[in-house]
């Protein structure tokens, strides 16, 4: 389906999507950087935080916020946890703004960034991504980040330096081109480079988080890298196929290389060939179930793109947008 390109007017209106997470320490704050920073955008503007299931304050907080900034905060409450990406393109859809800007709710990247990433997306760009400088992470969140640029880069054709950064700005058809996807899955920042046709990257500040703790522990992490490898690419299924011919190539080579050692040396020198031929078979089984593992994250995912269950459930909207619908 051809896309047809979205023209702004002079003074577009903005969307700031914040997915929310047992963050009550940080919120107060938060709302009070962000509305000051879209303040300067001199742009109609609104913010949704969207609750993704939290067990504190947030959701009250939330709540009460869309009460006291009417107009400004949008309060899109899920009926429970979903993960970060469904929590955002649960506040997509129901975002109306012209440029559309996800900020994450713990402060490392400050909402007073805002306004650069929109005077980007008003320099003509579909997609404005943004590089952490200084990163204030650990060295193991540096290194996953690492792998995951790298590999995003050769999936998607895009050179961005940091997909892992929700700091990031939207022109209004490249969220809407996201909605139209119904894969349960989804990788964001990749999805809409697919999309888009002027993409650029600017530096932001990045920040020590102020209060608590970040909610991607390693199983989060891990279950990351599937979405992102399985979301985008049939590449690790290419892969199988290459690792088992490289396999097979080395067990015809090492069968040889045992068939003349045993004519040579006799069957003595390597306990009859037992301990050998459990190396080989040891080998290939976990060659198979690497093989195996791999299909079945793919088989997954099927199954439940086949359900075609909804990706989140939104249980209660707060407060009321003062952009036009």
């Amino acid at each position: 389906m051809r896309m047809q390109e979205t023209h702004m007017n002079t003074n577009p209106s903005v969307t700031v999507v914040i997915p929310v997470f047992n963050e009550e320490g940080a919120l107060p704050e938060l709302i009070r950087r962000s509305l000051a920073a879209c303040e300067k955008t001199e742009c109609l503007y609104e913010i949704l935080l969207v609750d993704d299931g939290s067990s504190d304050r947030s959701r009250q907080m939330i709540a009460e916020a869309a009460e006291t900034y009417y107009g400004k905060i949008v309060g899109v409450l899920l009926n429970r946890n979903y993960g970060q990406h469904a929590a955002v393109m649960a506040g997509f859809g129901h975002a109306r703004g012209d440029i559309v800007v996800t900020l994450d709710a713990d402060l490392q990247n400050p909402p007073e960034e805002i306004p650069n990433l929109v005077t980007s997306i008003l320099a003509g760009y579909d997609v404005v991504g943004t590089v952490r400088v200084p990163r204030q992470d650990s060295a193991f969140r540096k290194i996953g980040s690492w792998v995951v640029n790298r590999f995003a880069q050769r999936s998607t054709g895009v050179i961005m330096h940091d997909y892992g950064c929700m700091l990031r700005a939207y022109r209004k058809h490249i969220v809407q081109a996201m909605l139209d996807c119904h894969e349960r899955s989804t990788f964001i920042p990749i999805l809409a480079n697919s999309f888009a046709r002027h993409t650029t990257e600017i530096e932001v500040h990045h920040e020590k988080r102020p209060v608590g703790d970040s909610k991607y522990g390693l199983w989060k992490l891990i279950n990351l890298q599937f979405d992102l490898l399985t979301s985008m690419t049939t590449f690790p299924l290419r892969l199988l196929s290459v690792v088992g011919a490289i396999i097979s190539f080395f067990g015809v080579g090492f069968g040889i290389f045992l068939l003349i050692s045993r004519l040579i040396m006799g069957s003595d020198w390597a306990a009859e060939g037992v301990f050998t031929l459990f190396a080989v078979l040891f080998i290939f089984i976990g060659a198979q179930f690497i093989g195996m593992g791999i299909l079945g994250e793919y088989i997954g995912r099927i199954y439940h793109d086949v359900r075609a269950r909804p990706r989140f459930f939104v249980e209660t909207l707060a407060g009321q947008s003062r952009i036009a619908q």
